[in-house]
């Protein structure tokens, strides 16, 4: 794949009506409807210091952050967690050093706050999350339209109920989703579907969670795109569809893995293999979006690698007869 410099460009239209604005916050001019992206999605990696053991796993970290980066994404989506202290400079630093080929290639990173992002001191970690993102332009929450897909990232340190500013704008997001979007992401640290486990031990999803994914199924009924809706925050796997939409839980970037101790019947990863580090390919082409889950086989081996442990294809919402075209079935991954 040749390398693309994609750009966040943001739309300068003005709302459609009243205050809030309707319109994708930026458009990646270089994605036409209907072009297939090859884009990775993952998080919780708590970058710092490789001497940090506890917390994090460094070389794991850093192994899938170079997988990342052999991947070629033109699309890169971050669940959060990335620094282990938002707040300390260093973090970060230790993030762009071990990040280095992300955007060597160019990826385009869209990425959403956790709670890591804001650890030490809240104030010092927006400002450090928002200098690592410059393309975002300090937007804490935002949507970018890539052609035939659209990711809303949510801000998980923004009152999210009511008439608040994001839930206000997130509604309208919604109503006014591009004609031309098949897939639609949404992006938020704090899982809004968990397994039995995480509810018993956890107390997830939490409140906000729980609001936004209502204010999301109550315009479900309206919307003309597949949803998936990408989170991170347990760092684990997992994968769930309720009422049509796709819920994943992406987690295994690096961080210290949850213990599994068993998975509910409602979670559609059925492994109970320990750790999970791992990370998500996603290919879009065609009306439907090809999804494989790239897990590392053994974590303590000389040699790292990966395997692949899950893997789903999800098809867009059929169009009116006549304007679409039939959906061609998705060739197996290659090889790790």
């Amino acid at each position: 794949m040749s390398i693309v410099c994609f750009t966040l460009a943001a739309v300068a239209a003005p709302p459609a009506s009243g205050p809030v604005d309707v319109n994708p916050t930026f458009t990646i001019s270089e994605f036409k409807s209907g072009m297939p992206i090859h884009m990775v999605g993952y998080g919780d990696m708590r970058f710092t210091d490789p001497s940090v053991t506890i917390g994090t796993n460094p070389r794991v970290r850093k192994y899938l952050a170079e997988k990342i980066g052999e991947e070629r994404p033109q699309i890169l989506m971050l669940t959060g967690d990335m620094p282990y202290i938002g707040g300390n400079d260093a973090d970060w630093a230790v993030f762009r050093e071990e990040t280095a080929s992300w955007r060597a290639n160019h990826t385009l990173q869209l990425p959403t706050i956790g709670n890591h992002e804001v650890r030490g001191d809240l104030g010092k970690g927006i400002a450090n999350y928002l200098a690592n993102f410059p393309g975002i332009e300090g937007h804490r929450y935002y949507s970018a339209l890539m052609g035939s897909v659209e990711v809303i990232s949510l801000d998980m340190t923004s009152p999210s109920g009511g008439t608040s500013p994001q839930a206000t704008w997130f509604a309208a997001q919604l109503d006014h989703l591009p004609s031309q979007v098949e897939f639609l992401f949404i992006l938020y640290h704090i899982p809004w579907v968990v397994d039995k486990q995480s509810q018993l031990f956890t107390n997830l999803p939490s409140k906000e969670a729980l609001t936004l994914r209502h204010l999301l199924e109550i315009h479900l009924a309206k919307l003309h795109a597949k949803v998936i809706v990408f989170n991170g925050h347990i760092h684990n796997y997992e994968r769930f569809e309720r009422n049509g939409v796709e819920y994943v839980i992406s987690g295994g970037g690096g961080a210290e893995p949850y213990p599994i101790l068993f998975r509910g019947s409602a979670d559609l990863y059925r492994d109970t293999g320990f750790p999970v580090y791992h990370y998500l390919t996603l290919d879009y082409h065609d009306r439907q979006l090809h999804a494989v889950m790239y897990k590392v086989s053994d974590p303590g081996a000389s040699t790292l690698s990966v395997e692949v442990k899950d893997e789903f294809t999800l098809t867009a919402p059929a169009v009116p007869a006549g304007k679409g075209k039939q959906s061609k079935p998705f060739a197996h991954p290659r090889p790790r």
